[in-house]
This record gives structure tokens, C-alpha cells and sequence, in this order.
């Protein structure tokens, strides 16, 4: 019964608000009478994006990239992390502390949409019904997933990103949109590559080894595998982050540098090959057969078991 009350008091609440934009007493009572009893969730979330999009150019442009990011983030973004994401501008080389806007702006250059959850540590769409419209919708984001995979990317390549230590001193209340960025940069580029976005994770992938970015994404990882794979001393490298990723054009291009082994363990005893079988990467797998060095039947070290069993 909620999932049909919920929506009903979100119309009301999307129709008062376009109602009270409105400037003078006659414009109210004219855009009153154009709200027939037939209006929908649909027709009211039509017009807040128009109430969004008529706002000055910049709060406008911040509006509907919130609504990108919160829309197609792999995960609930906290905060900070959206506050952070709306602050890199793509290609630069650092980050100006200055440009960061506060969650309160975001916020009011969505018109409603978006809000806080009740702990007020992340954000979210206002219902789920609002996911549903957007998703009908792909035409309102501009290449969404390439813009946040570059987003992603150029955070990781910034200098004071760079100079991190990768020890267990880090502290994360300097850096809360890194681990987002190591985590699902590889996600949104594979969903959709853009020469930038290949250009920058090269950069990234040239000193990932020692790119604080490795730590985040193989603990991550290291959660997801079965109890049996033991950690040993071999790192994680970029040929194997990129064939857990799934991305071909990249896996193509370290391979063609001829700097990785293409049968090195990590430090689970797994190759590029077994990650991206186990990860059904098909592209990638087919591109490692058909490298002459690969030993497709390579056990990992744990489960004895190769890319194919």
C-alpha cells in the first residue's frame, strides 16, 4: 500500500512547487489551471527538470549533473562525495579546495529531486519512481558513464592523489571521493569508453603499482573472493586490474607495451586470463588467447583450477 500512498503525496508536494515558481498571483492561477486532474509522476517530473534547467546557466549545469551522478552511481554516494564530484573539472591537474559546493547548493539546484537520507550522510533520488522516469529517459544525461569514468580518472591523477602513501597510515577524511574513484572508474569506462577516458587511465595504469588506488580496489576485490585464496607477496597489477574490469581496448593497449607478464600471479596466485574468466570479460579472454606467450591451462595457486574449469 505504500509503494501507491508514497507517490501520490510526492505528486502533491512536485505540483505545489511548480505552482509556487511562478512569479505573480495570475501566473499561479493560470499554471493551477493547467494541472488537470490527469497529471502524473511523469508530467510533474517533466516540468521540475524544466524548473531546473530554467535556472541561471550554472546552478542549471549543477542541477542535472547531480542528477547524473546520483542516477548513475554504482552506489549510494555519500555526501562529500558528491560535493566532491561536482567540484573536479575534467583534466585538470589538481583539485581547488574553493570550487567545492556546498550540499545545501546541490540540493536547491535540484528543485526537490534529490535529497538526504534521514542520517544525513548520503544522498538519493526522492523515490524510486524518479529512477524509473530517468531510466526512460537516457536522452537528459550527455554520455553519462564516460563523463564519470573521466571524472573518476582525473581525481586519481591528481598530484597530491599521486603522492599518497600507499601504507595503512592513510587517513580518508582528506580524500572521500577516492574510494569511489578506485572502485568504479573501470565500471563506468567499460559501460562507456571515450578516447579521454582511455587516454587518462593509461596515466593511471603507468604507476598503478604504486597508485594508492591499487590498495582500494584489491581489498575490495579480496572481499569477494571464496575463503581458500591466501594472500601471498606478488602484487596486483594494472594487466590484471584491467582484465577484472573488463575493458578490451586497455588490456590491448599494456599488452602491446610488453611490460606485464601475461601469465603473472598476483598475490592470490591468479593470471589476467583466470580474472577475466572468472569475471565472463569475453572480449579479453579472447584477446589473450590470441597472444603467443599465453599458457591458458596456468592453474591459479589456490584452487589449482585454470581460466577454463
Amino acid at each position: 500500500m505504500l509503494k501507491y500512498i508514497v507517490p501520490r503525496f510526492l505528486l502533491v508536494f512536485l505540483s505545489i512547487e511548480t505552482i509556487l515558481q511562478e512569479t505573480t498571483i495570475y501566473r499561479r492561477r493560470q499554471k493551477l489551471r493547467e494541472m488537470k486532474d490527469g497529471v502524473d509522476l511523469g508530467g510533474a517530473y517533466e516540468a521540475t527538470l524544466g524548473r531546473i534547467k530554467a535556472q541561471g546557466r550554472e546552478k542549471a549545469k549543477l542541477g542535472m549533473a547531480v542528477l547524473m551522478w546520483v542516477s548513475h552511481s554504482r552506489r549510494p554516494l555519500y555526501v562529500d562525495e558528491i560535493c566532491y564530484a561536482m567540484a573536479i573539472r575534467i583534466g585538470s591537474s589538481d583539485l581547488d579546495s574553493d570550487d567545492i559546493p556546498a550540499i545545501s547548493t546541490l540540493l536547491s539546484c535540484c528543485q526537490g529531486l534529490v535529497t538526504m537520507d534521514q542520517g544525513g550522510t548520503s544522498v538519493r533520488l526522492i523515490h524510486f519512481t524518479l529512477q524509473e522516469f530517468l531510466c526512460r529517459h537516457p536522452d537528459l544525461f550527455d554520455r553519462a558513464h564516460s563523463t564519470m569514468a573521466e571524472t573518476c580518472l582525473t581525481y586519481l591523477n591528481f598530484r597530491h592523489i599521486k603522492d599518497l602513501s600507499t601504507g595503512p597510515s592513510h587517513d580518508p577524511r582528506g580524500t572521500p571521493f577516492l574510494e569511489y574513484s578506485s572502485l568504479y572508474w573501470g565500471t563506468h569506462m567499460r559501460m562507456e569508453p571515450s578516447d579521454r577516458a582511455k587516454a587518462f587511465a593509461l596515466d593511471l595504469l603507468d604507476q598503478f603499482d604504486g597508485h594508492i588506488s591499487a590498495n582500494f580496489l584489491w581489498e575490495s576485490i579480496r572481499g569477494e573472493l571464496p575463503f581458500y585464496c591466501y594472500p601471498g607477496s606478488e602484487p596486483f597489477s594494472a594487466l590484471h586490474c584491467i582484465s577484472y574490469f573488463g575493458i578490451t581496448e586497455l588490456a590491448n593497449a599494456l599488452i602491446k607495451m610488453n611490460r606485464w607478464n601475461v601469465n603473472q600471479r598476483d598475490s592470490v596466485g591468479m593470471t589476467p586470463l583466470i580474472w577475466a574468466a572468472r569475471y565472463g570479460r569475453e572480449e579479453v579472454v579472447r584477446l589473450f588467447l590470441r597472444d603467443k606467450d599465453i599458457q591458458p591451462d596456468q592453474e591459479d595457486a589456490n584452487s589449482r583450477r585454470t581460466a577454463f574449469s
